[in-house]
């Protein structure tokens, strides 16, 4: 039996001088996140931390007369934080996201206070993080107090995430729905990325795909292959056909076979309805999910990952534009080093060539500021709409000619002359 009490009651709980997680995906809990910035005015240095989220909106916590109250640090910046975080109020912590549950745990990032939104108790006394175990096991391991609200439009996720009532230091009852982001339906553009990728994708692949309307594309075209396995971070909708139809079977993955694993989820109800007390998906500690030494495990992983842009020797750029930190590392480089372990695995980097603006996302040299997630010596397919770049084992005049390539047209004089004069002669004698 839960004892409930209010919002208002269970913040109370929170010290100034605090550290507070905020769980995150589509499972940000607004209402204690909303009766923890109404006490901005008694409270001051309190340090919140927040990974990926998906918010209806900016944190209310993130208001200039609160900027002594809440200092926000953040692990994944996401649209609840960004604008609060580019006027210089917070800060970005660079980490790679499956190393940051150990940050945690090593005491690296002390935790006193964990905030979670959570499914009902299952018969056993139970409840889930459904949609987000990511950084929350950790975070809950980790802290001192831990602050629940319990909500019926949670689904209940098997895995990882879980706790029993007991072990929750105060339960606020909800009704909210979660953040619901619609499918993206792929552009031409995309899906001629996607269907480039998909060639490349052998049966018996284990996918590791992203979020956006590339992503949906590679999934679309892949439902003519068989036995593929799912070993993601994030889960969406697009992968629910794959399952359904049978063509993600995962009965060729080496790590827990049979089962579909990710770490969190986002999407639409349906997704939701779908993950509800399904025991054919494990939701699971992202120091898990995202740990290269079990990713490699796994037969042909194929890693999907994308970019804001990519310079002319294979440099990703894909959490900042120029100065400004728009998301995080997140997990592309744990998949992208364990993918390139695996048997028979690839990474790819997929990307429109140009902006909407008409910006070539293929440059000379990386925007000033800009932050390098992958090297150019993790680099192996580099993919627009013009086709796709393999780069491993390529010299830099070669791999410049091999991105030119597939660059926008439009952009592709200035980037052979910048090529010229950076690569001389090695670049001129390779023909087009």
């Amino acid at each position: 039996m839960i004892r409930y009490t209010t919002a208002a009651e269970a913040v109370k709980l929170i010290k100034s001088g605090d550290s507070v997680y905020i769980q995150g995906s589509v499972s940000i809990p607004e209402v204690l996140v909303q009766a923890m910035a109404d006490r901005g005015g008694e409270l001051r240095d309190v340090k919140v931390y927040s990974a990926f989220a998906i918010g209806r909106g900016e944190a209310p916590y993130c208001k200039p007369e609160y900027k002594d109250s809440f200092l926000v640090r953040s692990l994944f910046v996401s649209n609840p934080v960004r604008k609060w975080i580019a006027e210089g109020y917070g800060e970005a912590i660079p980490a790679f996201l499956g190393e940051i549950p150990d940050l945690f745990r090593r005491g690296i990032i002390p935790l006193d206070v964990t905030l979670l939104n959570c499914s009902r108790p299952n018969a056993d006394g139970y409840v889930s993080f459904g949609m987000s175990a990511d950084l929350a096991v950790s975070a809950v391991e980790c802290s001192k107090v831990v602050i629940a609200q319990i909500n019926p439009h949670m689904p209940f996720s098997y895995g990882d995430a879980l706790i029993h009532v007991s072990k929750l230091d105060a339960c606020v009852e909800v009704d909210e729905p979660l953040v619901e982001l619609p499918t993206v339906e792929p552009s031409e553009i995309d899906r001629k990325i996607g269907g480039y990728i998909a060639e490349l994708i052998p049966d018996g692949a284990t996918l590791q795909i992203g979020v956006g309307g590339i992503p949906n594309a590679v999934l679309s075209a892949l439902m003519d292959h068989k036995h593929l396995g799912l070993h993601t971070e994030a889960l969406t909708d697009g992968v629910v056909p794959l399952i359904e139809k049978g063509i993600i079977d995962n009965t060729e993955k080496k790590i827990l076979p049979g089962k579909n694993l990710a770490s969190l989820a986002l999407g639409s109800k349906r997704l939701y309805d779908f993950m509800d007390y399904n025991e054919d998906l494990i939701v699971k500690d992202v120091a898990w999910t995202n740990d290269p030494a079990i990713i490699r495990q796994n037969p042909k992983v194929m890693a999907i990952n994308s970019a804001l842009e990519v310079d002319l020797t294979g440099q990703i750029c894909a959490d900042s534009i120029g100065t400004m930190i728009y998301s995080s590392v997140g997990g592309q480089h744990d998949f992208m080093y364990g993918g390139a372990l695996s048997e028979g695995g690839k990474t790819f980097i997929a990307l429109p060539s140009a902006t909407s603006k008409g910006v070539s996302k293929i440059k000379a040299l990386l925007t000033p500021g800009a932050g390098v997630v992958t090297t150019r010596f993790q680099t192996q397919y580099v993919v627009t709409e013009y086709g796709a770049a393999y780069l491993q084992g390529k010299g830099m005049a070669q791999r410049a000619r091999a991105l030119i390539n597939i660059a926008h047209p439009s952009a592709r004089e200035e980037l052979e002359r910048a090529a010229c004069e950076r690569f001389g002669y090695s670049f001129l004698r390779l023909k087009k």
